[in-house]
């Protein structure tokens, strides 16, 4: 092998990317919903005892969504965005959200993992409600992180709608 063939010749590194799922998404992913691109800028992982769920921050041109993922007896996924109620403080059995009852469905505590923006979450425990209303096709979730509850209004979503593009990790 001559001079310029080794110097031509290298091989390259290329980086393996892990191919993505929905309960497998990574901070610096690019996410396609509803029409438009979001980077995943946070990751949230939710645990109780041996159950766990994921919230991801989708940060938009316009807007920022949170994608919610979690594998119960099937793949359950959901889009929320952050709302003002501050009713939702007492976590009472009922909320009323733009005229809408949604009642509570579950609640509990869950210990918490935080990856990009949500970093500063790791190794806290939280207090959670889950509510839905009657159609279920409408939800509110509360959390109270040390004393702020924070809420967020969505909907279900199927994983056909999601296509997720893995970004350099």
């Amino acid at each position: 092998m001559g001079f310029f063939s080794k110097l031509f010749n290298k091989k390259e590194k290329k980086a393996t990317v892990r191919k993505r799922d929905l309960l497998s998404i990574e901070v610096g992913d690019i996410i396609e919903y509803d029409l438009a691109d979001y980077e995943v800028v946070g990751k949230i992982i939710y645990r109780q005892n041996n159950y766990k769920w994921y919230s991801y921050q989708l940060l938009g041109e316009t807007r920022t969504i949170w994608l919610s993922a979690e594998m119960d007896d099937e793949l359950e996924l959901g889009i929320y965005e952050k709302i003002q109620l501050p009713e939702a403080d007492n976590f009472p059995n009922q909320l009323v959200f733009n005229n809408k009852t949604y009642s509570l469905d579950e609640s509990g505590q869950a210990d918490v993992t935080g990856e990009g923006r949500s970093s500063s979450l790791t190794g806290q425990r939280i207090r959670y409600a889950e509510y839905c209303d009657a159609a279920e096709k409408s939800f509110i979730s509360v959390e109270e992180w040390n004393s702020d509850v924070e809420a967020s209004v969505g909907y279900p979503i199927e994983n056909y709608e999601v296509k997720i593009i893995a970004g350099s990790h």
